[in-house]
């Protein structure tokens, strides 16, 4: 992992993000496969790398109290001098609530949740001492030091045009979209409505989509289930990159982030979307 962030680094990415799970995924492998604590890893990382920026993608909000997550985050952002965002989401893997311990709830609950993490988190890393009483949480003059920001880039990932598009609209810097590259235009508009109504500019939301890119010409270890459907682009590097500037950047979305998963580390294969990737954005 740490070659393939130094890597990340040098093709000149600008953000390398890790999964915030427990278990191994169900597209990538069996539950007790290979899978590091996130923000442990992080941190690991922000040793290991100088420029680019460090995130989940994205932390489940369920998995930890809000106010141990801005310790977290905060914490990230001094030992990395500046380079934590914060990747926020409502939590999804039932399993890992089932067999860890997590409460997992229903949907409304999971996002009620969430926007009560948002009114705790974000003012902490901003220095602020919030005492909040919600439905789910509870805090007293909450203090958060040190802290190397006085804000801490806020991204939040989903594909919910009613709840976490308006939560992204009122609270976020970032959202990631998760979506099939053929919904992204119908999705910006959905984000441009939420926005209108919290009364923002959507210029000032960042916005990304999550794609796995599966490349001619390099090894691959089966035919994982990532690498299938419309979030998934695959051929020569510069077939790659025409489509994903096509599908994703020409129809307004800002940015892209790079799975890889069917290459697992072969070293080149960052460096080589990087290249790629560079040609279409400059």
């Amino acid at each position: 992992m740490k070659a393939q962030a130094q890597e990340a680094e040098s093709a000149g990415f600008d953000t390398v993000l890790v999964m915030d799970h427990f278990y191994q995924l169900p597209t990538l492998g069996k539950p007790d496969e290979p899978m590091l604590e996130a923000y442990t890893t992080l941190g690991a990382l922000a040793s290991a790398t100088e420029r680019v920026q460090l995130s989940t993608l994205v932390t489940g909000n369920t998995y930890r109290n809000p106010t141990l997550l801005a310790k977290e985050i905060t914490t990230l952002d001094v030992v990395s001098g500046g380079r934590a965002i914060l990747g926020l989401g409502a939590g999804w893997f039932e399993l890992e609530h089932q067999q860890l311990g997590f409460e997992f709830g229903s949907f409304t609950e999971r996002f009620e949740k969430l926007e009560e993490a948002l009114q705790i988190v974000i003012p902490m890393t901003h220095g602020e001492r919030p005492s909040f009483s919600g439905k789910w949480y509870h805090t007293e003059n909450a203090i958060n030091e040190p802290r190397y920001r006085d804000h801490i880039p806020v991204m939040l990932g989903g594909s919910g045009e009613k709840k976490t598009f308006r939560l992204a609209a009122q609270y976020a810097d970032h959202l990631n979209i998760i979506a099939p590259m053929d919904e992204l235009p119908g999705k910006l508009v959905a984000l441009e409505q939420r926005c209108a109504e919290a009364n923002r500019d959507p210029a000032t939301l960042e916005t990304s989509c999550l794609l796995t890119v599966v490349l001619d010409g390099y090894e691959s270890h089966g035919a994982i289930d990532e690498a299938r459907g419309g979030r998934a682009v695959s051929g020569s590097p510069q077939q790659v990159a025409e489509e994903i500037k096509r599908r994703v950047l020409d129809v307004g979305v800002d940015g892209v982030i790079v799975n890889l998963p069917t290459h697992r580390y072969t070293p080149g294969v960052i460096t080589k979307v990087g290249e790629v990737l560079r040609s279409i954005s400059s």
